[in-house]
């Protein structure tokens, strides 16, 4: 397994503090075999106090608790068999609805070219967002997507949108210098129509605050546009401020959904939280890195999970599906079956891990994370250990990796020189081989069956141990 490292920067999740919080305060819960009116209530200050605490704004708080001990009540959880599941599970689903409840799609029914209006403030990610959407649009939904810049104010801008769209391999309106927005407008619709696309999306001028002038701005263009979606594209880490922001855009030209950038920020989560009962729209898609593939519907349903470290295993699932080809999974799980196993299926296990993000990223998704980042005492998953591991299998000739019991020892101090790492790095990778190595000959000896049994299951983790 990867190694730790106190010294990497700490990737602090988006809602990491309410997760612990709340987690913590169930954890007492669990403590007790039975639970009074008085410890329903404790649960729910802390409930109350950890919401406060992850910014999430005092009205949408208020609500939330009072509809959450309705319900409560009316379980009759004190008299439950679990009532500390019980609890959990009407929190879950409390936070799910405040979410938005179900997943909102992003509504492309309209003639083409069907246009979305991308608004919000300056430095929110909107440009980037716009080459993410489309690039989503592209790949996933075979949209032919153009997409044109009406930001003629911040230097650069319509030039930054035409990289983001030459990156995402999508097209972008040619730019003509001193054009007005509405000109530009006009133009990209008669372009959209005329070149056959399937999706325009329109990506406008941002300002530093919310002001008369891009108010205007954005209703003229609106409605000359007649788009089927406005999406206001919110940076998560502004937190109350960004609730503001939302209601007043809303208030000013109509939102049909939102978009969370920087959801993978060191923040607190409120503004999630916050923002579907404030504006009575939807979180649609968020953003949670840089790069363009990093961008994903927002699932009211996983991010309570992730809130309540239940794991999120739908998403890693579908990452995985994304990462890995069908072809390599079913020869993968044939040799696995086989119980063969060398050097070259370790190297393609780490390849494919990185495909999804990495460990750390992997790890994230899965369930009670908030546990083992507890036992880890705030150190963090050394993403390095990985490439290092690579790098050393690579070193290997390609009989080696067939054959990794030839590794003796001067063969492992040439791997060592030729990977740039150490003769005791080399050593450790060859450990960690021959343990992987055991568990695929225990899957051949256990077979299909045997893998459906958990105490088999067990057995044969606690011998690898």
């Amino acid at each position: 397994m990867p190694g730790t490292s106190q010294g990497m920067t700490k990737a602090t999740s988006m809602f990491e503090s309410l997760s612990k919080r709340l987690t913590g305060s169930f954890g007492q819960l669990f403590r007790k075999g039975t639970l009074n009116e008085a410890d329903v209530d404790a649960a729910l200050r802390d409930v109350r106090m950890a919401l406060l605490e992850a910014d999430v704004a005092l009205p949408v708080v208020k609500d939330f608790i009072t509809g959450l001990k309705e319900k409560v009540i009316g379980e009759k959880i004190i008299a439950s068999v679990s009532p500390a599941n019980m609890v959990i599970k009407l929190v879950h689903d409390a936070l799910v609805e405040l979410l938005g409840g179900t997943t909102a799609e992003l509504n492309l029914a309209a003639a083409p070219p069907a246009v979305v209006l991308m608004c919000g403030l300056q430095g929110s990610g909107k440009t980037t967002t716009t080459g993410k959407l489309a690039k989503r649009l592209t790949e996933k939904q075979n949209k032919r997507v153009l997409v044109a810049s009406l930001d003629v104010y911040r230097p650069a801008a319509q030039q930054q949108l035409a990289s983001v769209a030459a990156t995402a391999k999508v097209d972008s309106l040619p730019i003509v210098e001193g054009e007005k927005p509405r000109a530009i407008t006009e133009r990209a619709l008669k372009a959209a129509r005329t070149g056959n696309y399937d999706v325009l999306l329109l990506d406008t001028a941002g300002r530093l605050h919310i002001d008369d002038a891009l108010m205007t701005e954005l209703r003229d263009v609106k409605a000359l546009a007649n788009p089927i979606e406005t999406l206001l594209v919110v940076d998560a880490l502004t937190g109350q401020d960004a609730v503001n922001i939302a209601k007043n855009f809303h208030e000013s030209i109509g939102v049909t959904g939102i978009v969370m950038t920087r959801l993978d920020g060191d923040a607190r989560g409120g503004a999630a939280l916050s923002m579907r009962q404030v504006t009575g729209q939807p979180i649609k898609f968020s953003g949670m890195g840089e790069k363009l593939d990093e961008f994903e519907p927002f699932h009211p349903e996983r991010i309570a999970g992730r809130i309540l470290d239940k794991g999120d295993v739908v998403s890693l699932v579908e990452r995985a599906q994304e990462a890995i080809s069908g072809e390599a999974a079913d020869a993968t799980a044939k040799r696995m079956m086989a119980g063969k196993f060398d050097m070259n299926d370790m190297l393609q296990q780490m390849q494919q891990i990185n495909k999804m993000g990495g460990v750390g990223s992997v790890m994230s998704f899965m369930p009670g994370m908030g546990k083992i980042k507890e036992a880890m005492n705030g150190q963090t998953i050394d993403e390095s250990v990985i490439k290092r591991q690579e790098a050393i299998i690579l070193a290997m000739t390609k009989k080696e990796r067939l054959e990794p019991n030839l590794l003796n020892a001067s063969r492992r101090r040439r791997i060592a020189t030729g990977s740039g790492t150490t003769v005791q790095q080399v050593n450790q990778l060859v450990k960690q081989y021959q343990q992987m190595e055991t568990m695929m000959k225990q899957i051949k000896k256990m077979g299909m069956k045997g893998m459906m049994n958990p105490m088999a299951l067990k057995r044969m983790l606690g011998n690898l141990g």
